[in-house]
């Protein structure tokens, strides 16, 4: 499939509580009048139903899967149809949509609406972690305590400022932990590392809001980023922050930033793992890349992922 206008059948797949998940039918309206022939709608209440839901509308030989939601929605639907030849539509219905922003999805919804009627597929990589999806990043430190204080009432409400507040109230709660990378294929030597803040794994290009993993990020080079952020005083993190939002905090002396497509994380003590804002797994963690699983739309203008095949 060229373009979702090729699809033969499409189902859409809305996460009704995810922030804006009340426009639903609005965005329905828009993509039939587009021309997707949409032959079946579900609406799911929770993330708890999403899965049984999305194994339903793959078994029904759907072509086209468009899911309404935010990023832990949109990253299960993409761990559910990775390796097939179904194609993914996104509606960025959720707080942060930074899958979305890393493939220049709009963000406004009439206009996401537009994108999978008129858009392009293209093939992305998928992180794993221990077997678990991410498209993002997954994480382990810091951002698990800061998506344990992300209610979804402040996120309704407030939208992404939730993610300033909730860091700021996860920070003064940190306590310092200690890890071990290892890396299979052999490309670094394992690294020990105390006092940590925070280590990620980066699949895409942004997380948090609006963050950016690195640099040279790419949610289609292939390839992880990994990073480690050591604790220390707050006016070495401050600075840090400001460094955010373009990547270039990875070159911060109190950050160490490495690249493989395998890594083994293990900490002192096992500790919980973030993955796209949803706690799925713990450590010890095998984090892999499953190079371009997700065939998904984007704006025919998007320069963030190519179609070149699974390749090796």
């Amino acid at each position: 499939m060229k373009a979702a206008r090729d699809a033969r059948s499409a189902a859409v797949v809305i996460n009704t509580g995810s922030r804006r998940g009340a426009a639903h039918e609005l965005a329905v309206a828009s993509m039939q009048k587009a021309g997707v022939r949409i032959s079946a709608v579900h609406q799911v209440p929770s993330g708890a139903d999403l899965a049984a839901t999305l194994d339903r509308v793959i078994a029904d030989g759907h072509d086209l899967v468009v899911v309404g939601g935010g990023d832990g929605t949109v990253s299960c639907a993409a761990g559910r149809i990775a390796g097939t030849q179904v194609v993914l539509g996104v509606l960025p219905l959720g707080t942060a949509n930074d899958f979305a922003r890393t493939l220049e999805i709009p963000n406004n919804l009439a206009e996401a609406c537009a994108t999978i009627a008129e858009g392009k597929v293209v093939d992305i990589d998928l992180g794993r972690a221990n077997g678990e999806p991410f498209l993002n990043v997954a994480s382990v430190g810091l951002s698990v305590a800061v998506t344990e204080a992300l209610s979804p009432r402040l996120k309704r409400y407030i939208g992404p400022l939730a993610y300033s507040i909730a860091t700021l109230r996860a920070y003064t709660r940190h306590k310092p932990f200690r890890a071990r990378l290892e890396f299979p294929e052999g490309d670094h030597q394992p690294l020990e590392l105390d006092d940590l803040l925070q280590v990620a794994v980066g699949n895409g290009r942004h997380y948090g809001g609006g963050n950016t993993v690195s640099p040279t990020a790419g949610i289609d080079d292939h390839t992880l980023d990994i990073y480690a952020i050591l604790a220390g005083p707050l006016r070495e993190h401050v600075s840090i922050a400001r460094l955010l939002k373009d990547g270039s905090f990875i070159e911060h002396d109190r950050v160490v930033h490495l690249t493989s497509r395998h890594v083994r994380v293990v900490t002192e003590p096992p500790l919980p793992v973030n993955l796209d804002g949803e706690i799925a797994t713990a450590t010890p963690t095998d984090f892999t890349i499953q190079r371009n699983a997700v065939h998904v739309v984007v704006p025919q203008a998007s320069t963030s992922a190519l179609f070149d095949g699974p390749g090796e």
